[in-house]
C-alpha cells in the first residue's frame, strides 16, 4: 500500500514538473507582433487551458472594419480586439504551435495554421496557413515589436 502511494506520488511530482517547462517553452511567443507589412499589431496570449490566440491591438491609418467577414452581422465589426490567431496548442516534440487556425480579414477566410519561430531569429514568427495539407499553404512572417515580450506573470 506505501508503495502504491509513492508510486502515485513520484507520477503527480512528474507531471507537475513536465507540465511548467512545456508552457513556459509555449510561452515563448507570448507578446506584441507586427503584420507581415508592418501595419498592424497584435497580441499573443495564452489562455488557462493553455490555447494561444492572437488578438489585433492597433494598426495604421484609419480604423478598418471586418468588411470581408463571411457572416453579414460582424462585417460592421471593428477589427481591432478581433482574434485573428486562434485555438493554437504548443507541441514540444516539434517546436510549434499547432492545430489553430488563422483568419484572414482581407478575404474573409479561416484557415488551418501553425506556427514556430525562426531558428535564427526568435523575433521573427512563421505562420503558415493551409486548406487541409500543409504543404498547400501560404508562410507568413510577423515581427516581434522590440520590447514587446510579455512579462512574468502576465
Amino acid at each position: 500500500m506505501h508503495m502504491a502511494r509513492m508510486a502515485a506520488l513520484l507520477v503527480v511530482s512528474a507531471l507537475a514538473f513536465a507540465l511548467p517547462a512545456t508552457a513556459s517553452e509555449g510561452d515563448a511567443i507570448l507578446g506584441i507582433w507586427l503584420t507581415p507589412e508592418k501595419d498592424g499589431r497584435f497580441e499573443i496570449y495564452r489562455t488557462e487551458d493553455n490555447k494561444y490566440f492572437g488578438k489585433i491591438i492597433g494598426g495604421d491609418g484609419p480604423e478598418q472594419f471586418d468588411t470581408k467577414n463571411p457572416d453579414p452581422a460582424l462585417r460592421a465589426r471593428s477589427l481591432i480586439g478581433v482574434n485573428f490567431l486562434s485555438d493554437f496548442t504548443y507541441d514540444a516534440d516539434k517546436a510549434q504551435w499547432v492545430d489553430g487556425t488563422i483568419y484572414d480579414p482581407n478575404n474573409g477566410r479561416t484557415y488551418d495554421c501553425k506556427m514556430w519561430l525562426d531558428e535564427k531569429d526568435a523575433s521573427r514568427l512563421n505562420a503558415r496557413g493551409f486548406l487541409g495539407i500543409s504543404a498547400f499553404g501560404r508562410t507568413e512572417v510577423f515581427t516581434r515589436v522590440e520590447g514587446g515580450e510579455a512579462q512574468a506573470g502576465e
